[in-house]
């Protein structure tokens, strides 16, 4: 079996809002499906690419309950820019893993870690 990718689908209870979030603050271009109103969108950026869909309120369908982990280039740069915009939830830390991490959460409380790998000394020795 050859996998080649892997593009997420999560719920969440405000699509829009949740558009408007990836958008506003990582840059990411939306396409919803042509729906009214939306039910689903794709947020694309380089080679990345999530999708959202509206949970179902009625069967009290789960949001928030993920971890998505975006590698960048320099994730020191990219915690620069975010923590004037957004409460920084852990870090940037060197994890013992030879990683330079941090984390935010999106409005329905999805973590986004951003990480980098790094021949710098640990700052973080929790494993």
């Amino acid at each position: 079996m050859k996998l080649l990718d892997v593009h997420p689908r999560l719920p969440v209870s405000d699509l829009n809002r949740t558009a408007d979030f990836y958008c506003e603050h990582f840059g990411f271009d939306c396409s919803f499906l042509p729906e009214e109103p939306p039910t689903f969108v794709i947020l694309e950026k380089n080679d990345v690419n999530i999708q959202f869909y509206a949970a179902d309120a009625e069967s009290g369908e789960a949001t928030g309950n993920a971890t998505l982990s975006f590698k960048t280039d320099d994730a020191t740069a990219v915690h620069r820019e975010l923590e004037k915009k957004m409460t920084i939830e852990w870090g940037p830390e060197v994890y013992w893993y030879g990683r330079r991490e941090f984390a935010v959460r999106d409005p329905d409380g999805t973590l986004l870690i951003f990480t980098e790998p790094t021949d710098d000394p640990p700052t973080c020795l929790d494993e």
